[in-house]
C-alpha cells in the first residue's frame, strides 16, 4: 500500500508538471493550488480505483489516477483568463 501511494503522489506530481508546462498561462493562481489538487486527486483516484477493482488491475488503477487527476485539473484551468486567448466580453 506504500509503494502505490508514492506511485499515486509520483502520478499526481508528473500530471501537474505537464498542465504547468504545457499550459502555464491557464492556471493564474498559486502552482501550490495546482500541485496540491493533482497529487490529492491522484491519491483519492487511485484508492478509490483500487477498492473498485479489488486491487486486481493495478495498471488500470494508475491509469485511472491519472486520468481522475488531469480531470480535476481541467476544473482548475481559465482559459478564459490565458494571455491572448479567448473572446472578449462586449457589453
Amino acid at each position: 500500500m506504500v509503494l502505490q501511494t508514492i506511485a499515486f503522489a509520483a502520478i499526481g506530481l508528473a500530471v501537474a508538471a505537464v498542465a504547468l508546462l504545457l499550459f502555464a498561462d491557464f492556471y493564474p493562481f498559486s502552482r501550490v493550488l495546482t500541485v496540491g489538487t493533482a497529487v490529492v486527486s491522484a491519491l483519492l483516484g487511485g484508492v478509490v480505483s483500487g477498492y473498485a477493482l479489488d486491487g486486481r488491475l493495478p495498471g488500470l488503477v494508475l491509469l485511472l489516477s491519472a486520468v481522475s487527476s488531469g480531470l480535476l485539473l481541467s476544473v482548475l484551468a481559465r482559459p478564459d483568463r490565458a494571455a491572448g486567448h479567448g473572446r472578449h466580453r462586449h457589453a
